[in-house]
């Protein structure tokens, strides 16, 4: 109608995806320092594979992640946007590529996982971050080497070799000690001497069985609850990429009408 005129709304970036997507990276950001600045100092060289490693590795790529998506969405950056989207998604495909590959080659990772323990083993004591380490999964899943204690024969300290000199030999780590309820104070000397008896004699004071048939397991028994997890992440890596590209989308359809 004359004398009217009709005001087209001009679209403008969405603020809610943008400070949303911002303070999702935040999070992403800081814990990724966190982990890598508190365990960068008790870097080592072992034999086997430090656990501190996994640590800065995984802290590492959360860093550049959270810091792409971060300065992406806070200034509108289109580059740093795609960057974490498609560094997103290739994370999301690793991992189901990871998760089917696990699936179809058990045995092999299996096989894997029993030399990984083992390589371990033999450094446990040159490290206390990977000593503790081994010394929780031993106690968590009530288990004693890769597949039994004999594996701690793979140590220097707990050999049964007559060149041994430790007072450790023939023996494995408290950890893999049967705990006693009524015990207020840890025995840390439970496990000296005990490979030197029968195998049946050992089941009353330390756990005969191996960590990787444990760790299966508990994965089988606790299979709801791993796959959740892994559900859970998949869906918040898929959100990331779905907000990322929203707010590209806004940034070019504002920057069309420049």
């Amino acid at each position: 109608m004359p004398g009217k005129h009709q005001h087209f709304q001009e679209p403008e970036v969405g603020c809610c995806g943008k400070y949303f997507l911002f303070g999702f990276n935040i999070v992403f950001w800081v814990s990724a320092g966190w982990g890598v600045l508190s365990n960068i100092s008790a870097l080592t060289d072992l034999g086997g594979l430090d656990p501190v490693w996994l640590f800065i590795v995984v802290g590492g790529v959360m860093s550049v992640l959270g810091f792409a998506g971060c300065i992406g969405a806070l200034r509108e950056n289109t580059f740093l946007l795609k960057f974490f989207s498609v560094f997103l998604g290739l994370i999301f495909f690793l991992e189901l590529a990871t998760g089917i590959l696990a699936f179809v080659f058990k045995d092999w990772i299996r096989d894997q996982l029993n030399f990984f323990i083992n390589n371990n083993v033999k450094a446990y004591r040159d490290d206390i971050d990977l000593q503790n380490l081994i010394d929780f999964a031993q106690e968590y899943w009530s288990c004693c080497g890769a597949r039994g204690p004999n594996d701690w024969n793979l140590n220097i300290y707990f050999n049964c070799t007559d060149l041994n000199p430790s007072r450790e030999r023939c023996g494995v780590p408290f950890s893999c000690c049967v705990r006693d309820p009524a015990e207020d104070v840890l025995n840390t000397q439970c496990g000296y001497d005990v490979r030197l008896r029968l195998e049946l004699e050992q089941q009353g004071s330390i756990h005969t069985k191996g960590c990787v048939g444990q760790f299966e397991k508990w994965l089988q028994e606790n299979l709801i609850i791993v796959a959740g997890v892994f559900v859970g992440i998949a869906l918040l890596q898929i959100f990331g990429i779905c907000l990322a590209q929203n707010l590209v989308s806004d940034i070019k359809a504002v920057k069309a009408n420049w």
